[in-house]
């Protein structure tokens, strides 16, 4: 089921407004020139390198370049390659040179290296993103500290929060990790026909999120298709772009095809113990052809607030966000939750015009980012533009129609908070 943005004008009103600021030709027609779909980007992405371990420079120099990231973001550390874990106090002093260095305009980071992938009780992306905190550890069946960017419509959440997001762009090797950054890459602006496949197993300590999958798919069933698979193992489907289970192990996973952009994780203790574990790690997703996954690398117990939440990962992807802001803000408590995956995967990026319906009609990928937006026109496409009215978006909009609008050229502008005019 579509829906319809509602403009806060009205269509005498919208049409006023217009003319007033028109004195020169206009198109025939209402034309879309920009529509704001606020993402992180190259220029905000800091990218980590271990200058003491080849695999992690080559690592840096392949995705600096396939990602253009600027070379003022490459932030260089050094430390002994090839552990588990680091000691909270070596990583502080890391996290003091890393801070000291970072360019202000830096929103979230990337690591270009598999190992360490843990600070004593936190993953190691959590660290970087908060700073080592033992609030955000727990010693027993315990809650941690949570995040403020959970769930959040913040687009710079350093500027925020005063946090910077990471992601690893972990792998078996430097061979897989440059097939994940090119499956990354390759997914940009697909909006490819694959579907979630939310899997039911027999495993009721770890089943605990499919107590949500039904209102999963009926929220999101008319987006993609949505598939709640009551198995241990999915097999043989060939158009894999979520992939959400809870077991130790994950059978089959090598029968499957993973579209580029996929995102898959199974909820366990310590599948982000990537090497040596006694449980599946998550590398194992990105072998078979994931794009992004997750997994504690310490004992967490089965708190779903510990691990993504399907749905909230879904519907932000959906909406344009990449796969590190996706994924981030479906977490609540990620202290112990290490995220892999090429960050800046975006698939579902990207609005168009239809032309086969009268005045301006606006399709999004999949799913606009709800929130107020900005309307302005001009008479010419290099403006001036000017503010013509304001329109809501809710939550789960494929469309807006603007039936009346009159020829010009307009602009779509998500205003956040700090910037409500």
């Amino acid at each position: 089921m579509r829906r319809r943005a509602r403009p806060l004008l009205t269509a005498l009103g919208f049409a006023c407004a217009l003319a007033a600021g028109l004195a020169f030709a206009t198109p025939e027609r209402p034309l879309l020139v920009s529509f704001d779909q606020p993402a992180l980007t190259a220029a905000q992405l800091g990218v980590i390198v271990n200058d003491d371990d080849p695999d992690s420079v080559a690592l840096a120099d392949y995705y600096m370049k396939k990602r253009d990231i600027p070379a003022a973001n490459l932030i260089h550390v050094r430390f002994r390659p090839g552990r588990a874990a680091l000691a909270r106090e070596e990583f502080v002093n890391l996290k003091r040179q890393v801070d000291r260095k970072t360019p202000k305009r830096v929103q979230a980071y990337a690591l270009a290296w598999t190992q360490p992938y843990r600070v004593d009780c936190m993953s190691i992306t959590s660290a970087f993103a908060f700073g080592f905190d033992p609030a955000y550890c727990a010693s027993g069946c315990k809650p941690t500290q949570a995040s403020p960017y959970f769930n959040s419509s913040v687009t710079r959440p350093y500027d925020s929060y005063r946090i910077r997001p990471t992601m690893s762009l972990a792998a078996s090797g430097v061979g897989e990790a440059k097939k994940l950054v090119d499956r990354g890459v390759a997914a940009d602006g697909s909006n490819p026909a694959g579907s979630a496949y939310l899997v039911s197993t027999g495993d009721k300590n770890r089943n605990v999120r499919a107590a949500d999958y039904p209102a999963i798919r009926k929220a999101l069933q008319p987006v993609l298709p949505v598939v709640i698979a009551e198995t241990d193992a999915l097999e043989n489907r060939r158009d894999v772009m979520f992939y959400f289970t809870g077991t130790t192990h994950v059978a089959g996973l090598d029968s499957n095809g993973y579209l580029a952009g996929a995102i898959a994780d199974h909820l366990t203790s310590t599948g982000g113990e990537l090497f040596g574990g006694s449980q599946m790690s998550i590398l194992k997703w990105l072998e078979a052809g994931a794009t992004g996954s997750y997994g504690t690398v310490v004992e967490p117990c089965n708190f779903p607030a510990k691990f993504p939440a399907p749905g909230l990962v879904m519907s932000h992807y959906l909406q344009g966000e990449t796969l590190l802001e996706a994924y981030w803000k479906s977490v609540a408590m990620p202290g112990q939750g290490l995220f892999v995956g090429e960050p800046l995967a975006r698939p579902y990026a990207g609005v168009r015009q239809r032309e086969d319906a009268p005045g301006l009609a606006i399709e999004a990928a999949r799913l606009f980012a709800p929130g107020l937006y900005a309307i302005r026109a001009a008479p010419s496409m290099m403006g001036p533009y000017r503010l013509i009215g304001r329109m809501p978006v809710a939550a789960g909009t494929r469309e807006i129609r603007l039936d009346r609008a009159p020829p010009a050229y307009y602009r779509f502008e998500r205003i956040e908070p700090h910037t409500a005019e």
